[in-house]
């Protein structure tokens, strides 16, 4: 009998690993201080749990729009909406050096449509990044990115998920 792997698996395996990379995560960074920047809010599940592992920490969230219940809507002043390749430089101003922990969730189910944002957004991210923060990511958005050190990420037998040592 062949096993089937269904959209309903993949979804798990993909939210399962999300969660176990970014629990990882948090004991990564655990007693360092800087802020968490969440590149891709989506539909507010991985902002919600951030809030629950990091709740001393200011969460920097970017997306093009907040299509998310009010209960998951960061802060107007920790939420910039809009293209990344704008958003991103213009709060970079800002936050120069000061985060922790970054996590994006760019990838979407049509990869070709992705108009090569894994190419350039991890220089987009590297301003806000303070020395020895963690970057983790749906997508290799670190790959052969000069100072950035690849990481296992546990947790990834079953769904890719990339992470990177900086500065």
């Amino acid at each position: 009998m062949t096993t089937v792997h269904s959209t309903l698996d993949r979804m798990i395996d993909r939210l399962t690993t999300q969660r176990v990379a970014l629990g990882w995560a948090a004991g990564c960074v655990a007693g360092t201080p800087g802020l968490v920047m969440e590149v891709g809010l989506g539909k507010g599940r991985t902002y919600d749990h951030l809030r629950g592992l990091f709740p001393p920490r200011d969460i920097l969230v970017f997306d093009m729009w907040a299509r998310v219940p009010a209960a998951l809507r960061p802060d107007e002043d920790r939420l910039f909406l809009g293209d990344f390749r704008n958003t991103l430089p213009a709060a970079a101003e800002c936050f120069r050096g000061s985060v922790r922990l970054a996590h994006t969730d760019i990838g979407s189910a049509q990869e070709d449509d992705e108009d090569g944002i894994r190419q350039w957004i991890g220089g987009l991210i590297e301003p806000f990044l303070a020395p020895g923060a963690l970057v983790l990511s749906d997508r290799p958005i670190g790959a052969g990115r000069h100072g950035w050190e690849a990481l296992d990420v546990p947790g990834t037998e079953r769904w890719a998920y990339h992470g990177w040592r900086v500065g």
